[in-house]
This record gives structure tokens, sequence and C-alpha cells, in this order.
């Protein structure tokens, strides 16, 4: 698995970075060792600056989680094949996978609650359940930076 030392998402988070030769032995990695798959589409950090937070904020969330989650980076040059097999409309997105099912999708930086509501959702609810989608929140008076 190549580590791209220029991408400043892969940097923030620590975590691996995974293409599409590597993504799936990342998620069956993850779902061997009980934990659930979450996958960081960036996208252009100078296009979506609040890429970079997310970055931060995986990890986090990975600890919070107490090992039920594994997070990894989706190299830059496989985020349009990948975000296209997982369902990404809007990046930076945060994926949810248990083994090759997708559990859902978390688009654009969010208040932390609703990060640890949405996932404790997504990975507690019975299998076969439908994927879901978080939009993004942007308050009336905040302009988006899209």
């Amino acid at each position: 698995m190549e580590m791209l030392q220029h991408d400043p998402a892969r940097r923030r988070s620590g975590l691996p970075e995974v293409d599409a030769v590597t993504v799936d032995d990342f998620l069956d990695g993850a779902h061997r060792a009980g934990a659930v798959g979450v996958l960081l589409s960036a996208g252009d950090p100078a296009r979506f600056p609040e890429a970079l937070d997310v970055a931060i904020v995986l990890p986090e969330l990975v600890t919070a989680f107490q090992g039920r989650l594994r997070g990894a980076v989706i190299a830059r040059d496989a985020e349009t094949e990948l975000g296209a097999r997982f369902g990404v409309r809007v990046q930076p997105s945060l994926i949810l996978c248990r083994g090759a099912d997708t559990l859902g999708v978390i688009a654009k930086i969010q208040d932390w609650s609703v990060y640890v509501d949405r996932i404790s959702h997504l990975i507690d609810r019975p299998g076969g359940a439908a994927a879901t989608v978080v939009a993004s929140i942007i308050p009336a008076h905040q302009p988006s930076r899209s």
C-alpha cells in the first residue's frame, strides 16, 4: 500500500491510505477484527478546506469508538472510482462499511454529537438495513465554502 506523503488529508489523519486495489483488503481486515471500516474521501483540500478538519476528526472517532472502527484515507487518484462505488456525492465524506457492505456516508464536517449519533446508529442497526447519507449542516447565516 503506497503512502503518498504529499497528501495533506492522509498526513493530518495519520491513517493508512487505500486505493482501488487495496480497499477490499482493508475492509476485510477491519471486518475480521470485528470493526467497521471508515474511509475518508477527502477531495482536494484547496477546494474543500474542511477536508483537513475531517481528517483530524476521523482518528478521534476511531479512538472514541474503542476498537469498533478502523479508519483509512482514500488515495486522491482513487477517489472518483471508489466514490462511485460507495455512493459519495460530496467531499469530504466518511464512508462506513461492514466488510463489503456500505452502511452509510456522512458528508462534510459535522458537530461531534452528530458524528457519534449517526455512527452509533449505523454500526448498531441490524444487517440488511438500507444505507443512509447525512447531508451537510450549514446554518442559514453561514455561506457555503463549496
